[in-house]
Formats: C-alpha cells, sequence, structure tokens
C-alpha cells in the first residue's frame, strides 16, 4: 500500500468528517438540524449467542451524514461508520448503524466503480524501457526514476475506485428515552440485530443479506401490534433520480461517477455504467404510502424492507446489461417469499460454509465489543482471539462468493465516492493477504472470484505485455481495478513492479494442492503458463554474477539508498518467480504437457538470485547489501520474506542460517506497523516457531490502535487486509503446511494453554481437529479427502503414514502422535 505520506489526505478528511446534519437526494444537497439522540437507561444483557459482536450504544442516530456536494468528501473509516455492523452476500453490502430514531443501512453493490472500460498502457513505454534498463545497470537510480515518470507510467496515472450507491434512511418517532438497548451481528448465523423497550413496547430489528435470493432483508417487528411507524428514504452522492413508485418501492436510478484523467488518445473517464437500487416495503397490518422520495408506514404489526441493486456491468469490457432487469429477477421472487423462508434458505447457505470450522481459545468476556478490544491487552480474554478469527472468515464469506467480485481494500463496504487508496485491488500484498485465509480455514469456494479476475487479467495483461513490454505471456503491476487495468500507476517508487500478476497466480495453484482437483488445474495451468512466458520474455542477465533478474522493478513501495525504489532484481521478486517457475514445472508435469517449457522453466529458475545475508545478519531486501542505509528502516512492508511466507522456500528445519536471517530481519523492521503489515508480522513469527512472540504482536493487532469499534482492520484508515491476515496468522499458529509435511500446533503461544479447533484444511487434502491442554496437545484427527500419504509433525516427532484411505479417518494422541487404537 502507498506510504503514510500518501495517505495523509485521506486522514485529514476522515478527521473532519463528522459533520452530521445534511441529507442528499437525488445529488441534492440539503441542510437538517438533527435532534439530540434518545437517552439510553438500562442495561441489556449480552446476546445469547457468545460468537458475535455486540454494544449497548448505536453506532449513530443520525441516518443523515454531511456530504459534500462534488460528491467526494465521504471517506471509509470515519468514526461512526467504523461502529456500523457489516453484513454482505459477496456481491451486495450494507453497513447496519442501529440508531434508534434515525436508522441508516450504507449500502454497496461490488460492480459500482467509477469510470469505464479503458486500455492505461502508455505508448512511450515500450521505447523507453530498454534505456531505463541500461540506466538502472549503471547505477543511475534516480535518473531511471524520471525517465520512468515522463514515459512509461500509465495514462490515466490513478485507476478506479470504488464507490458507494448511498443509503437508506428510516426514520421512526421521536423518543426521549429508551431501556436495553443493544444491537449485535451474530456470526453463528450472519445477521445484525436491534433491540430496545419505548414506552412499554420492544422493538426490534433484524438484517441479513441473503446470497440464495441477491437482496438484503430487513426485518422490523415490536412486542404488541400497530407500533412500527417509519418513513423510509433513499439518500446517494451519485448522480441519481429518486422516486417512490405508485406500489410502494422506492428506487434509484443513476449513473456511476467518473474517475481522474485520461487515457493517452485524450479520452476522459467518464462513468460509462448505468445502476439501480430499489426497496420494497412490505408492512403486516397498518398502512403504506408514497410521497415523493419517501415511503411511509403507519401503525404496522410488522414489516419486512428488501433491498436490491445491480449496474450494467457484464465484464471489464461491457457494460450494456440492464440493471433493472436484475433488479426486477432478484427482488420480485423474493417479495412471494415469506420472510421465514428468506431467513431460513439465508441460513443454509451460509451455514454450511461458516460452520466447517470452529475454535475455542479459552473463556470470553461477557461485555460489549469494544470494551472487549480496548481491553485486549491485559491479556484475560482469549476468547477475543477466537471471535476475531472467526470474524475474518464471517467477513470473507461477506464479501467474495462464486459470481461476486473479489474483496477488495474494504472487502465490500465503503461509504465513500473517492475511498483511500481508490479501496481497488493492490496486488503487491492486500488482495493475496485477502484470500490468505481461503484455504486453511476451509472457504476454498471464496476464491473463485480471485480466479476469475485473474483470467480477466491473463487477457489484459497480455496487451500490456506486448504493448509495453514487447513481450509473450501476461503481466500485471501493482494495482488493478474493475476494469482489470494492468499497467504501472501512482508513480515510478510505488508503480513499477512488474510481479503482481505472477503472485496472484500461486495462490490458485495453492488451492489445487488444497484439493487435488485435476479439471481446476487445467482451468488455472494457462494461467500460470502465461505468467511465466512474460518472464522468459523479459529477465535481464545482471552483469556481476550474471543472474537472470527483473528490471525495472522496486522492493514494493520501500525506497532504497539512492533517492528511489526502482531498481533491478528485488529479492521478493526472485522468491516469488521461483515459485512460479516451480509451479508451471508442477502443473505441466502433472498435465502431462509442454516438456519443452518445463526444461526452459527449469533452466530459468536455476539462474535467479539466490537468497542472500547481509553484513547485519539479515536477509538482504535488494540485490546489494543496502538494507542498514535504507531511509525507513522500519518500512511496514516487509517483501523479502515472502520465502519464509506466504512462500516456502524459507524453513526453521530446511534451511536454519535463512530462518535465522529473516528473524534479524523482522527484528530490525519492528513488530508494529500498519494493520495489514502486523499480522503479516504475526505470520512470520509463527513460520519462526515462536508462538509467544506472534501472540505479542496479535495483542497489538486486537487492540484500539490497529482494531476498530466494530472489529475493522485500522491501518489507519480501514482496510479489510488486516482482519483476513490476522485470521491466516492465528491459523498459521495452530497448524502449518507445506508440500512436505503439516505440522501441528507449530507456533502455540502460553496464552492458550488449553483449546481446540476443528475443520482447519491443509494440503494434500486433509482436514484436521485438534484438542489441547495445559500447552501439550491431547488428540489430533486427520480425515484423509483424497487418500494421499500423511507426514505429520509435532515438534520434533514426525510420523509417516504412506496413504490413507479416501474419506478416511486416523486419531492420535499426545504430543508423540501415537495412533489411537480404539478408533
Amino acid at each position: 500500500m502507498p506510504s503514510r505520506k500518501t495517505a495523509a489526505p485521506f486522514l485529514r478528511r476522515i478527521a473532519g468528517a463528522c459533520l452530521a446534519g445534511a441529507l442528499v437526494a437525488g445529488g441534492v444537497v440539503a441542510a437538517t438540524q438533527s435532534p439530540a439522540s434518545p437517552r439510553l437507561a438500562g442495561e441489556a444483557p449480552p446476546p445469547t449467542s457468545a460468537l458475535g459482536l455486540w454494544y449497548r450504544t448505536p453506532a449513530s442516530d443520525h441516518a443523515l451524514r454531511a456530504m459534500d456536494a462534488s460528491r467526494d468528501s465521504r471517506q471509509a473509516g470515519t468514526a461512526e461508520w467504523v461502529r456500523a455492523l457489516p453484513v454482505g452476500n459477496g456481491r451486495l453490502g450494507g453497513m447496519v448503524f442501529g440508531g434508534i430514531v434515525h436508522e441508516r443501512l450504507q449500502l454497496n453493490e461490488d460492480t459500482l466503480w467509477a469510470g469505464r472500460p479503458y486500455d492505461p498502457v502508455n505508448p512511450d513505454a515500450k521505447g523507453a524501457l530498454p534505456e531505463v534498463r541500461r540506466l538502472l545497470a549503471e547505477r543511475k537510480y534516480a535518473e531511471a526514476a524520471k525517465l520512468v515518470e515522463a514515459k512509461v507510467m500509465s495514462k490515466p496515472l490513478a485507476q478506479m475506485p470504488y464507490q458507494t450507491i448511498g443509503d437508506l434512511a428510516l426514520t421512526f418517532p421521536e423518543v426521549d428515552a429508551v431501556e436495553d438497548y443493544r444491537r449485535d451481528l451474530d456470526l453463528a448465523t450472519a445477521t445484525a440485530h436491534v433491540s430496545y423497550t419505548s414506552g412499554g413496547v420492544t422493538f426490534s430489528r433484524e438484517v441479513f443479506a441473503s446470497a440464495p435470493a441477491q437482496v438484503i432483508v430487513v426485518r422490523l417487528t415490536a412486542n404488541r401490534p400497530g407500533q412500527i411507524t417509519f418513513t423510509a428514504r433513499l439518500h446517494t452522492p451519485q448522480r441519481a433520480m429518486i422516486e417512490a413508485t405508485a406500489d410502494g418501492d422506492l428506487v434509484m436510478r443513476g449513473v456511476n461517477g467518473d474517475g481522474a484523467g485520461a487515457t493517452a488518445d485524450g479520452r476522459p473517464m467518464t462513468g460509462a455504467l448505468r445502476f439501480e437500487a430499489r426497496l420494497r416495503v412490505l408492512p403486516t397490518g397498518g398502512t403504506r404510502s408514497a410521497s415523493g422520495d419517501a415511503v411511509i408506514v403507519h401503525d404496522a404489526d410488522a414489516v419486512t424492507l428488501l433491498i436490491a441493486a445491480a449496474t450494467s456491468y457484464r465484464t471489464y469490457e461491457d457494460v450494456t446489461a440492464d440493471p433493472a432487469a436484475r433488479v426486477a429477477a432478484a427482488l420480485d421472487p423474493a417479495s412471494s417469499e415469506s420472510v421465514d423462508a428468506l431467513r431460513a434458505a439465508h441460513l443454509r447457505d451460509y451455514q454450511q460454509l461458516f460452520n466447517r470450522v470452529t475454535l475455542d481459545l479459552g473463556p470470553s468476556k461477557r461485555v460489549p465489543t469494544d470494551e472487549r478490544v480496548r481491553a485486549f491487552g491485559d491479556g484475560d480474554d482469549p476468547g477475543l482471539a477466537a471471535l476475531y478469527f472467526q470474524y475474518g472468515r464471517y467477513l470473507l464469506i461477506a464479501s467474495s462468493r462464486p459470481g461476486s467480485q473479489p474483496a477488495n481494500l474494504q472487502g465490500l463496504w465503503n461509504e465513500s465516492m473517492s475511498p483511500p487508496w481508490g479501496s481497488k485491488y493492490t496486488i503487491n500484498i492486500n488482495t493475496e493477504m485477502n484470500y490468505w485465509p481461503a484455504l486453511s480455514t476451509n472457504l476454498a469456494e471464496t476464491m473463485d472470484p480471485l480466479t476469475a479476475m485473474v483470467s480477466d487479467l491473463s487477457v489484459t495483461g497480455a496487451r500490456t505485455a506486448r504493448e509495453m513490454y514487447g513481450a509473450g505471456g501476461w503481466m500485471a503491476h501493482h494495482n488493478t481495478d474493475l476494469w482489470r487495468a494492468t499497467g504501472p500507476i501512482d508513480g515510478p517508487q510505488w508503480g513499477m513492479w512488474p510481479s503482481g500478476g505472477a503472485w496472484l497466480t500461486l495462490p490458485l495453484w495453492d488451492r489445487y494442492e488444497y484439493n487435488g482437483d485435476r479439471d481446476y488445474l487445467r482451468r488455472i495451468y494457462p494461467l500460470l503458463k502465461g505468467a511465466a512466458q512474460f518472464f522468459l520474455d523479459t529477465l535481464v542477465e545482471e552483469l556481476t554474477h550474471h543472474w537472470l533478474v527483473t528490471s525495472p522493478s522496486l522492493s514494493p513501495e520501500n525506497p532504497h539508498p539512492f533517492g528511489t525504489s526502482l531498481t533491478a532484481g528485488p529479492a521478493m521478486d526472485e522468491e516469488i518467480l521461483r515459485e512460479l517457475f516451480s509451479n508451471a514445472i508442477a502443473a505441466a508435469r502433472t498435465l502431462g504437457v509442454d516438456s519443452d517449457l518445463q526444461r526452459k522453466w527449469r533452466a530459468t529458475r536455476a539462474r535467479l538470485t539466490p537468497l542472500q545475508i547481509g553484513s547485519a545478519g539479515q536477509l538482504r531486501e535488494w540485490l546489494e547489501d543496502w538494507d542498514m542505509q535504507a531511509p525507513e528502516i522500519h518500512h511496514r512492508h516487509v517483501s523479502h520474506l515472502f520465502a519464509l511466507f506466504p512462500g516456502h522456500d524459507i524453513d526453521v528445519r530446511r534451511t536454519p542460517e535463512l530462518a535465522a536471517a529473516v528473524k534479524r530481519s523482522l527484528q530490525i523492521r519492528g513488530d508494529q506497523a500498519t494493520g495489514w503489515a502486523t499480522a503479516w508480522r504475526i505470520s512470520l513469527w509463527a513460520r519462526l516457531a515462536d508462538g509467544n512472540h506472534a501472540y505479542d504482536i496479535l495483542k497489538f493487532l486486537l487492540g484500539p490502535e490497529r482494531t476498530y469499534p466494530n472489529m475493522f482492520d485500522a491501518h489507519p484508515p480501514f482496510q479489510i487486509d488486516g482482519n483476513f491476515g490476522g485470521t491466516s496468522a492465528i491459523a498459521e499458529m495452530l497448524l502449518q503446511c507445506d508440500a512436505r509435511e503439516i505440522r501441528v500446533l507449530p507456533a502455540l503461544p502460553a496464552a492458550w494453554p488449553d483449546g481446540r479447533v476443528t475443520g482447519l484444511r491443509a494440503r494434500g487434502g486433509f482436514e484436521i481437529d485438534l484438542t489441547w491442554k495445559n500447552g501439550r496437545l491431547e488428540r489430533t484427527t486427520v480425515r484423509s479427502l483424497l487418500g494421499q500419504p500423511l507426514r505429520l509433525r509435532r515438534g520434533n516427532t514426525l510420523r509417516t503414514f504412506d496413504r490413507l484411505p479416501r474419506g478416511g479417518t486416523l486419531a492420535l494422541l499426545d504430543d508423540h502422535l501415537q495412533q489411537d487404537r480404539q478408533r
């Protein structure tokens, strides 16, 4: 991710974003006067389910938000927004604020981004790159960077941002006080709730995003009939018209925002998407009426609200779909179902994913979640780490489902027209980190959108490879967006990195190693093959050792001592390419194809720069030993440590000297960084088998400096990758695997002396349950889904089982992994 300096404008806007009291209807700003929030009395008990987030105060009682008329001032991470609770079905997302008089549901649809289809390649780039390489070979780094900035960077220089659709605002009658207020998000049911008592009546709301029905469902009830009265409106910063229809729907129709800049041929990035959002109000009892841009319900017994939204996006090059038809295709069938039927289908769909893994790390404090976050460093709430783990799984299910877009920098949730870093796909760490927990925590299906995006990028990236580099295959730089742009953006220090596409292929190969699906391997093999071909065509020989290196490139976002980050052959590139060529060779061998290419890949891999240890005992980040002179020695990125995690070339047993060099690099870098970078450090220490150090960093990640009240990750501002990285890191502390062996409890901290986990997945098609007590393994249960050989390690004990039958179960006892003969 770009530096904190780059983020400063966003942070300044966030600091000034709590300007309550403006309403946007159809893009027109109208000032309003916000009344005082109702007084809260009583103390609501915790929810019955301990597997959830809960609070005794609303995120805000103001549904009406200040929005700048320019439609670009709202920034993710505002104080109220990061207290709201997220729901999502992969495609539609909502943030539930839980207001008493003014309820706000901030809404997203995952294809509503700014701009239009475009090709960002700079036509001057191909001619300039040989000179850039010459300057780098002559160590004229600043001159090379200037040439890249002038001739190579994309047009436009920025990619397109992800944007909000707007809000659903529900205004209820004014009240002076309520009793026993509580709002919660139940992870077991993927449902947000609000409840309170006013005037002797208990009011309840539930909100869930149904993947089967493709709608967001809001259910309003009371314990006495005729008590529900409210006005519903839709608001948006987009260019849109909003009206209430005669049959009681609220409809918003509009076009997406414009992007910044223009392509090389001078065409501006004018918005080309059409969208529609529709609210259907279904009361039981009472009356419903429509007036202008509002629907009013009086004296109902209960009300079901259904929200559907869609855009005209078909693919990154086709925006001709009919959003109204798509909305009707979801909303009309859902309207014919009872809320009980909608809820039951939602639970069946969600729980068959979420319930695959359980985790118990010890007791949980039964106090509101924001209080638990503030106090986590005290060390007496191990259950919060388990909740954080499951919350990450919940967020991945909610933001990435088959048929949706992949989870972006904010997953699915964004209240802004111009969010930090565009809420795009940053593929020099952040997008990959989003999917780190997908395989280990048994959610492989959530990777389908990632696979689809990489397939798209293999097409747009082939154009970039050809037109920018004169190369075959395909590639992508450090970011992409809805339009699958693959050129270098932002500036040379961040964007001139050619290995984003290569990295994206690695989790696809990982998925094959977990599931053994040959049909899936046949689908992804062309992606691996094309990524490898690009580097066969573009690697250059460095002059001292005659190694093959990338040029131009950089160690993601980290400046070296010579005035730029631009260089040749950074360690991370070589580490990624070692894995890419190995995976391509293994895939081709498995499929029985491309024997000549296998030989080329093997020969090229052998000429990559080896891992090197520097003068301070650290793993070298660059081709030369610059680490200790780098201007940002505590930089957030730890790119050169990729080979330990998520890579596999470094291991504490197989390569102890290199593992020690990684440890020294981590000590130099420091433990505390941005949210996602902190999560990465936890996994690295877990791979070094130092569970107590990993846990010390986890305490920082789960504390108030890096976790918002709604448990969103604080970069700051909000980025969801830290949540996913934290979930993955907890799994790494309990179970690790590579192609050689599976390690159980490899980094168990003293803070979790007793616990149990079920359903974790490992390479080779294994599903594993673990139970431990007093820091010692009590029982290991292994289910074999593919019938593969098993090598299982606990500390210095290694057990090998030549073959487990497909569908078979193996039970092992204690730290010695003794087979339970009674099973």
